[in-house]
């Protein structure tokens, strides 16, 4: 039988102490937090989040989102010495924004290689991440790379590519058939052609998009049960600048985790 877990992200909280987020994280009924871990995360937090993890018994996915480097050698360095520094922190995945949307093919080869090695070296599933500004910014391109690079797994976050294709994709159902083929890890966030996040998926001016997300992710749920497989979803509606805020008062338009917590639900009951 498939399995699903729940994954909530740190993103957003980062001002909550480790202890009470994991406290809020465990009542609220998620399984799981995925930590985007920065360059800058020392061994010391490190530790500190994976004894409360133990002791709240969360499970953990590492993502590595700091690769903003522009210099090739020096972010092939940095992508390295990140995987370097997760090595002995146990996790069920590890998410990847992999990369960048100015290197080459031949260039990004060289970093899924590098990434395909730290996999095998610490035993945990290294998922590439469908994200603007990274190597698999767009449907187009990623359609090509997923061909060429046979091995590599996705974690799908298709609100990127509607956002960069300006589009519900209509056009474009041959690639996203085949990252669907080849995702295992989601991100429930819900875009629309003019952005990454709608401002409230609960509300009827958005209901159209989150519709046409649901129609892709239940193609990955039947591909899952199909496989009788585990599938990770993480919701991840994000903050200010992804989340739309008054520009008279600066305050957000509707509560983060409240529209998480929603997604975490409705998926759950579609898909239990």
């Amino acid at each position: 039988m498939m399995k699903l877990q729940f994954y909530s992200p740190r993103w957003g909280s980062e001002n909550v102490a480790w202890d009470a987020f994991f406290s809020k994280v465990k009542t609220s009924g998620y399984d799981g937090v995925e930590f985007g871990i920065g360059n800058a995360v020392d061994e010391r937090e490190l530790d500190l989040v994976w004894n409360l993890a133990e002791k709240y018994r969360i499970r953990m996915i590492a993502q590595c989102y700091d690769t903003g480097e522009a210099d090739f050698s020096k972010h092939l360095d940095l992508y390295g010495k990140w995987f370097e520094k997760i090595k002995p922190y146990p996790c069920v995945k590890i998410n990847s924004q992999t990369g960048r949307d100015i290197f080459s093919l031949e260039q990004h080869k060289v970093i899924v290689d590098l990434a395909t090695q730290a996999e095998q070296d610490i035993g945990v599933e290294v998922l590439h991440e469908t994200h603007r500004n990274k190597m698999l910014f767009a449907a187009h391109i990623a359609k090509d790379y997923l061909r060429k690079f046979p091995g590599m797994k996705l974690t799908l976050d298709i609100s990127h590519w509607v956002c960069v294709g300006e589009s519900f994709l209509e056009d474009q159902t041959e690639a996203v058939a085949l990252a669907i083929k080849r995702t295992e890890h989601l991100h429930a966030r819900v875009g629309y052609p003019e952005g990454p996040q709608v401002p409230d998926p609960r509300v009827d001016p958005w209901r159209h998009a989150l519709a046409v997300h649901l129609s892709w992710w239940d193609q990955l749920i039947e591909r899952k049960k199909n496989e009788d497989e585990l599938l990770t979803i993480t919701t991840e509606f994000g903050p200010y600048p992804y989340m739309v805020h008054a520009p008279q008062t600066g305050k957000p338009l509707t509560d983060q985790w409240e529209v998480n917590c929603y997604m975490m639900d409705i998926l759950r009951n579609r898909y239990s």
